[in-house]
């Protein structure tokens, strides 16, 4: 009889990574796809609204930004005067802090860059002008929610 050894391998105690290693490359390499699609530019409707004009006690501070990015100022009842960005800062800030419940308003032309009406808000922020609203104009033809015209 022939005694047959059996060699005995040991028990491996390891954890083999190489079918994770293969998932996580995978969903690597599909991420990597996915995202730039994610991230292209969508259109976008907004919703249509009919709000209602701010009733307010005092006049308004109104910045209007024209097309071509000149600023025009309107303080209280005075005429519209066209105006730089330092003198519409220093005008500003004096007349919000005597008159700290006046409402400022910039209207942007519609041809208008963003950038004007932007650099107006920022500048109005450095002022110490703590809420601005954007101005507009009501949609011609629509009818407000109560009815009325």
């Amino acid at each position: 009889m022939r005694s047959t050894h059996r060699k005995r391998h040991k028990l491996k105690s390891e954890i083999n990574v190489v079918p994770y290693i293969d998932v996580m490359l995978v969903l690597l390499i599909i991420f990597m796809v996915a995202t730039p699609i994610l991230k292209s530019n969508v259109d976008v409707n907004l919703p249509q609204a009919n709000a209602r004009s701010l009733q307010d006690k005092k006049d308004p501070v109104i910045i209007s930004v024209g097309a071509d990015g000149q600023l025009f100022l309107t303080l209280g009842t005075a005429k519209k005067e066209p105006i730089d960005v330092d003198t519409m800062k220093a005008k500003v800030g004096a007349f919000v802090k005597a008159n700290p419940e006046v409402s400022v308003l910039v209207a942007g032309d519609r041809d208008g860059k963003y950038d004007g009406v932007y650099q107006v808000l920022s500048e109005l922020q450095q002022a110490g002008v703590a809420k601005v609203g954007l101005m507009s104009q009501p949609q011609q033809g629509t009818s407000a929610p109560d009815g009325r015209k």
